[in-house]
C-alpha cells in the first residue's frame, strides 16, 4: 500500500510539473518565434527573458512590474492611466480607440493587419493577450 501511494503521488507531480510548464509561442509573419506568454501570463521575449505580465485580473505589467495597461473583461485595452485604447471584439477585431478596425485575431490564433496579411501567430493565447502584445503595448 505504500508503494502504491508513493506511485501515485509521484505521478501526479509529475504530471502536475509538465502541465504549469507549458506556455504559448508567440510568432512573426515568417513563422520565427519572437517570445511566449508562459501559463501564469510572463511574457518572454525570443531569448527566454521576462519582458513583462498579464495578471489574471487582466492589469498588464512591464518588466520591472509596473503596471502599464489593463485588459477588461469585455475585451477594452486601456492605458496605465486607464484611458481606452482600444478593444478586441468577440469576434477578434481588433479596433482602436476610435473604433477603427486596426487588425484581427482568428480563431486558429493567426494575427492580421488592417490589409487581412498575417503579422504572426499566438496560438494558444488569448485574443486580449495576443492584442496586447501585437498592437497596443511594446515589451
Amino acid at each position: 500500500m505504500k508503494k502504491l501511494t508513493l506511485s501515485i503521488t509521484m505521478i501526479m507531480m509529475l504530471l502536475f510539473s509538465v502541465s504549469t510548464i507549458q506556455a504559448q509561442e508567440l510568432r512573426n509573419g515568417s513563422g520565427s518565434s519572437t517570445g511566449k506568454i508562459d501559463s501564469d501570463g510572463t511574457i518572454r521575449n525570443g531569448s527566454g527573458s521576462s519582458v513583462g505580465k498579464i495578471d489574471s485580473d487582466g492589469t498588464v505589467r512591464n518588466g520591472s512590474g509596473s503596471s502599464i495597461g489593463k485588459i477588461d473583461s469585455d475585451g477594452t485595452i486601456r492605458n496605465g492611466s486607464g484611458s481606452s485604447i482600444g478593444k478586441v471584439d468577440s469576434d477578434g477585431t481588433v479596433r482602436n480607440s476610435s473604433g477603427s478596425s486596426i487588425g484581427k485575431i482568428d480563431s486558429d490564433g493567426t494575427v492580421r493587419n488592417a490589409s487581412g496579411s498575417s503579422i504572426g501567430s499566438a496560438n494558444g493565447v488569448s485574443k486580449g493577450a495576443a492584442a496586447v502584445v501585437f498592437f497596443f503595448f511594446s515589451f
